[in-house]
């Protein structure tokens, strides 16, 4: 009888000991403790982890940026988050040359007269999958796959796509690329997107994954704002809604609980609340002789240039609409960035995080890293890289952008270090490698 009750006391003495001793539950990684009882994740959280990315000084005159440069300038577009240009001089981090770039408006050509939708639409086929701990991306992309046939786990989309599982984020580009080199079907990535191109996209036979901000349901509430992908696989414009597979929620308000094989509900007026939380980015998928079919949905947008001025056209005007949503002043920052107006991003990021933004915000985008970059604000980016990885090692672009900001600064040993942790954790994250391959020669 004795030995028996020896486990028991040991197990509660464990208990006890960890219940008294946060920081030992803090050193347990997420992907275990979140097997633990809800209190004692909430132990385990970093104890002084903000709601909120640290402020910046009030921007000046943020509302300079709302008002279109009608410049008939050419530039050429960029992606959200170019690779910047390697500076190896020490500076002090104060001044850095100004864009003089401005605006471009390119001439955007008419487009056909749209077909009349089909009030209710749903594709058929797709395979439903709960995520594993922190899988969300790997998870949807296998989901979206089986609508063509490929029957993949999840471990093998994740294999490829963060082979480390502390990896907190798998970008768009990232599935993109995963679609485009794994497999032979194609997908692409857009911002700016509108609920009528989902739906278009849906009639004609092809997936789209959102990327939208989630507010935890029920219970978890208590972990906060994060970033998650939805496959779209349905609508009906009577009820005004999506069906989406969700990975990690599915149809419930418990993780991992009741997958309805019709899919999560989620209303036109949500995805026009949250989707916003990530500039409307959506990837489509398709096959390789629909291309054509693709480009005729997404029309104009299918070129950088003009999809980055149609956003900023419609972004300057929802932030005139909403001047507190921060989300909105980051979107400006992203899109900033892309046109090579640094000085404008810098500003828009700014009046974000000075309204105040989730403390996860750059688990996800890494537009503010580049505009600080750019305009020479290299202790800065130090500063948001380290308090992003504090606590949680696991974004190579926050270990990437503080080596490019280190080598600026002229600290080479610093920089090499950053951008070696980056390789290390994620391989085939290019831009670190090809930085520390620089900074070697």
């Amino acid at each position: 009888m004795r030995k028996a009750r020896v486990p028991l006391i040991i197990g509660f003495l464990l208990v006890a000991a960890l219940f008294a001793s946060p920081t030992i539950l803090r050193t347990i990684p997420p992907r275990y403790l979140a097997r633990f009882p809800e209190p004692l994740q909430r132990i385990g959280a970093p104890r002084d982890q903000a709601p909120t990315l640290p402020t910046a000084a009030a921007a000046a005159n943020p509302q300079n940026l709302l008002e279109t440069v009608e410049a008939e300038v050419t530039i050429e577009a960029r992606p959200a988050t170019p690779t910047p240009q390697l500076v190896i001089e020490p500076t002090s981090g104060s001044t850095a040359p100004k864009p003089t770039a401005t605006i471009a408006i390119p001439t955007i050509p008419p487009t056909a007269t749209p077909v009349p939708l089909p009030s209710t639409v749903r594709l058929e086929g797709i395979e439903h999958k709960f995520q594993s701990w922190n899988n969300c991306g790997p998870a949807t992309l296998a989901m979206t796959l089986s609508y063509f046939g490929m029957r993949l786990s999840q471990s093998q989309t994740a294999d490829v796509l963060k082979p480390n599982p502390e990896d907190r984020n798998v970008s768009p580009d990232e599935l993109v690329a995963y679609v485009e080199n794994e497999t032979p079907f194609k997908a692409i990535f857009r911002a700016n997107g509108k609920i009528e191109t989902v739906k278009r996209l849906l009639a004609d036979g092809h997936p789209v994954v959102l990327e939208i901000g989630i507010e935890p349901p029920g219970e978890y509430q208590w972990m906060g704002w994060y970033g998650h992908y939805l496959l779209v696989v349905a609508y009906d414009d009577d009820a005004q809604q999506f069906w989406v597979y969700d990975s990690w929620f599915g149809t419930s308000e418990e993780p991992l609980q009741n997958a309805h094989k019709d899919g999560r509900i989620l209303s036109y007026s949500e995805v026009e609340r949250y989707w916003p939380h990530f500039n409307r980015n959506y990837i489509a998928f398709y096959r390789p002789d629909e291309e054509d079919n693709l480009t005729g949905i997404i029309g104009a947008e299918m070129d950088d240039a003009t999809m980055w001025h149609q956003a900023l056209h419609s972004v300057q005007a929802e932030t005139a609409a909403e001047p507190d949503n921060p989300f909105l002043w980051f979107n400006l920052g992203t899109i900033y960035n892309a046109l090579g107006q640094y000085e404008q991003a810098a500003t828009a990021f700014d009046q974000a995080r000075s309204i105040g933004l989730p403390w996860r915000m750059l688990w996800y985008q890494f537009g503010a890293y580049e505009a600080y970059y750019q305009v020479g604000r290299y202790q800065e980016v130090i500063m948001l890289a380290d308090l992003t990885l504090k606590d949680r090692p696991y974004f190579e672009e926050s270990y990437y952008y503080k080596g490019m900001a280190q080598a600026a600064l002229g600290d080479l040993d610093a920089a090499r270090d950053a951008l070696a942790r980056a390789v290390a954790f994620q391989p085939g994250f290019a831009p670190a490698a090809d930085a520390l391959e620089r900074i070697g020669n």
